[in-house]
């Protein structure tokens, strides 16, 4: 009877944090406890620990077992925790060498006949064990690919307890469940079915969407239903290109905490497509919880988009609280239980009908609504929010020759992909050695710095600055844009043409 240790990882927010448990088997009165700030869940850990070792037919040990979590300071929270607690105190009972146990992490859920069963948040778990070097972690044969997307890393699946503790007692790994170098890190990449040529009678709707994919620009649509504006926001994640890796693990990661990482592809490549119901609270926006703080719909939508649907009847509280994670890239939600700060870039697409009733206007149409009661609509999209937004199009209701004209301006999904994909070249190149990847991410800074236009381009924006109709975070929005259709158009820098253009954009005139 001695004191073991080993280690496993504690997730707060989207990092992994190191923990080490150490186990006492001595004298005392029988049973065991547990301390270093667990959860109920965790506490729970005791009888599913128990059940676990007895079931494999390993002895329970007949004294006072101590289990300490340290740092005591950390609140621990999760199952994630059984597995080490299991292996820790077998080694303080003698049953696995103890020197085995001491490097490796361990990661999983014990079922009550030793089964393990797999966890959330496993790989900004084994990314947090990485950081101390060339690790080795046993996780749940589920969670092993996800785990073996993390480089460096020596990744045991493990079935079972009983399957763990002689793969301790022997060294060698169950050969039936190794992973091929870099088989998890080979995602599987579904054919989109849905296709921007399928949008007929949009032809600035289509180009604002262009724009926002190449230089990752808010977009606001407003019109009257019918016209295309869901069918549009549906197709800019066919126009995005794939995730670079260092942005796909991190999408990885917050997908794996809120628990909806597909089984079938652990590493998400596409980015990521989130549309809330309008009745969405501000806590399942900006993320929250009572117990376990679970990250939102803005996190979710991380490097990808989030839209918007009949965004008026989005409460006024809830379409506010974008407006911190559309400025900084990131939102800190603080709750009893604690604060914590999650990833939140995204692309915000807002749609939205011109009045309640939602008919079209005009000679021998239906609305009825007067132009109080449609300023009062719209005005439930802040002036700040709309302040945020770079894009603004006005989608109308296309008529026979319309639309029988602009089928053969239609291109499809692919084509534009390309462009957007060349353009965000030229941004990259442009950015090389900055920590931003799209002209939307330039912070003001060096917008001002580096990249702001010649006087000649910036003669179209002057008159709106010299009258107060255009805010500074205007102004600098607009820049972007005008960069994006530069990087759009193969050209250096934007000229009077991309502000004149970006101008329209951001007024909703046209583009």
């Amino acid at each position: 009877m001695a004191v073991s240790r080993t280690r496993s990882v504690a997730l707060v927010g989207v990092s992994g944090r190191i923990v080490e448990i150490e186990a006492d088997v001595g004298n005392g009165l029988a049973g065991i406890h547990l301390i270093g700030l667990p959860d109920t869940a965790l506490s729970e850990a005791r009888e599913r620990v128990r059940s676990a070792m007895v079931n494999s037919h390993y002895p329970w040990p007949d004294a006072r077992i101590t289990v300490s979590l340290f740092p005591a300071s950390l609140p621990k929270r999760g199952s994630q925790f059984d597995l080490a607690i299991a292996i820790a105190i077998l080694g303080a009972a003698g049953v696995v060498p103890a020197d085995r146990i001491a490097e490796p992490f361990f990661l999983g859920e014990l079922g009550l006949d030793g089964r393990l069963r797999p966890v959330r948040g496993i790989l900004p778990a084994v990314l947090g064990a990485a950081k101390t070097g060339r690790a080795t972690v046993a996780v749940p044969a589920a969670n092993a690919r996800e785990a073996a997307l993390v480089p460096d890393v020596q990744v045991i699946p493990v079935k079972d307890l009983r399957q763990l503790v002689e793969w301790l007692r022997t060294g060698e790994a169950p050969p039936q469940l190794d992973l091929s170098p870099g088989e998890a890190a080979l995602p599987t990449t579904e054919k989109p079915s849905v296709d921007l040529s399928d949008v007929v009678g949009q032809p600035i709707g289509r180009r604002a969407l262009e724009v926002c994919a190449a230089g990752g620009h808010n977009l606001w649509m407003l019109g009257p239903p019918g016209t295309g504006k869901t069918l549009l926001a549906e197709r800019l994640p066919t126009l995005l290109p794939d995730l670079p890796l260092e942005h796909a693990l991190e999408v990885t990661a917050i997908q794996s905490v809120a628990g909806v990482l597909p089984t079938s592809s652990p590493l998400v490549v596409r980015p990521p497509f989130v549309s809330p119901h309008h009745t969405a609270t501000a806590a399942a926006m900006v993320g929250g919880g009572s117990t376990v703080l679970r990250p939102g719909a803005v996190s979710l939508a991380h490097r990808g988009t989030l839209f918007l649907d009949e965004a008026p009847e989005f409460p006024r509280q809830v379409l506010d609280s974008l407006r911190q994670p559309l400025e900084s890239g990131s939102v800190t939600v603080a709750r009893a239980v604690g604060t914590l700060t999650f990833p939140a870039r995204f692309t915000l697409i807002l749609a939205a009908n011109p009045c309640p009733c939602s008919q079209p206007a005009g000679p021998g149409q239906a609305c009825a609504c007067s132009p109080t009661v449609r300023r009062r609509y719209i005005g439930r999209l802040s002036g700040p929010l709309l302040d945020r937004i770079d894009v603004k199009v006005t989608v109308s209701q296309a008529n026979k020759r319309e639309l029988m004209a602009d089928r053969r301006f239609v291109e499809s999904s692919a084509v534009v992909a390309a462009r957007v994909l060349a353009a965000r070249e030229r941004t990259a190149k442009r950015l090389d050695g900055t920590p931003w990847r799209t002209n939307a991410e330039v912070s003001s800074a060096e917008l001002h710095a580096r990249f702001w236009p010649s006087e000649a381009a910036m003669k179209p924006v002057s008159a709106g600055l010299d009258t107060g109709s255009l805010s500074a975070r205007g102004l600098d929005r607009i820049v972007r844009v005008a960069w994006t259709l530069a990087d759009l158009a193969d050209k250096d820098r934007p000229g009077e043409d991309e502000t004149t253009g970006a101008l329209a954009l951001w007024l909703g005139v046209g583009g």
